[in-house]
């Protein structure tokens, strides 16, 4: 067994283990999915469960193609339940209320995630239309973002979570390139190291607000572009390998900042997450 393999399975026991968690949480009161799904921390937390299902999915395929297949199901029907009863959820709000965040793309484009794991199956097809779906809905919420950015500056303690505008092109590309669009790909690519290099270049500004959960937001995006950099192969796979330098350091620490939160209820209630 080597270093990968264990890392995929400490990264699957991790999933398996919060997916166990909460589940346990939904059972004891159904109704807490509807009330996080209210605030911005709850709502970015259901759809990571759901993402982290088809990122799991991916590095199950190699060893468990069965399981996987059944994974990429479970996790598209129960990430597109959230995206319905999200999508509801909005339309009762007011117009003013009806603000363009960031965390959009985990709930109504995330669903691309899938499509690694659907080719490493040979679901090529499931792949192309996960991409072909979601890649209109993030152009309409990057555009949508960059319009209310220009009207209004987010406050300190949401800005971490602009590098999510980061994941979506990353993950694009990603699926792009692996079906065979490569000037798709290269576009996406571009868009997503130069949105990534504006962030690194502000992260004072950024990061203003000082260590809070929302540094998570960093974690994922940073992943996701490495691995859609070294997959663009050429010069692109050298930017990727530095991308990947900086992801070990920054998102180890991150992670050990939460799990250490997680127990008696601390994570809780800097997020404001519901309880069962």
């Amino acid at each position: 067994m080597g270093a990968a393999d264990l890392l995929a399975g400490l990264a699957l026991g991790l999933w398996l283990f919060a997916a166990f968690a909460y589940g346990a949480k939904v059972l004891r009161r159904p109704g807490v999915v509807i009330e996080e799904l209210r605030v911005l921390p709850g709502r970015s937390g259901l759809a990571a469960l759901t993402v982290g299902g088809m990122a799991a999915a991916t590095l199950l395929a190699v060893y468990a193609p069965g399981l996987a297949k059944g994974l990429i199901v479970l996790s598209l029907i129960g990430h597109g339940v959230l995206a319905v009863l999200l999508a509801q959820l909005l339309l009762r709000l007011p117009p003013e209320s009806r603000q363009v965040n960031p965390t959009l793309h985990l709930s109504f484009v995330a669903f691309i995630v899938a499509g690694p794991a659907a080719i490493a199956v040979g679901w090529h097809g499931l792949a192309a239309v996960l991409l072909w779906l979601t890649l209109p809905i993030a152009v309409v919420i990057w555009a949508a973002s960059a319009v209310q950015f220009a009207r209004a500056v987010p406050p300190p303690p949401l800005r971490p979570l602009l590098a999510i505008h980061v994941a979506p092109a990353a993950l694009l590309a990603s699926v792009a390139g692996l079906l065979g669009f490569v000037a798709l790909s290269n576009v996406l690519l571009v868009a997503g190291l130069a949105l990534a290099l504006v962030l690194a270049a502000s992260a004072r500004w950024l990061l203003a607000a000082g260590v809070t959960p929302m540094w998570g937001a960093l974690t994922f995006p940073l992943a996701v572009l490495a691995a859609a950099l070294i997959r663009g192969g050429g010069v692109w796979q050298w930017i990727g390998i530095a991308v990947t330098a900086v992801a070990l350091a920054v998102i180890p620490a991150v992670l050990w900042w939460v799990l250490k939160r997680w127990p008696g209820g601390k994570l809780a209630a800097v997020t404001n997450a519901t309880e069962a």
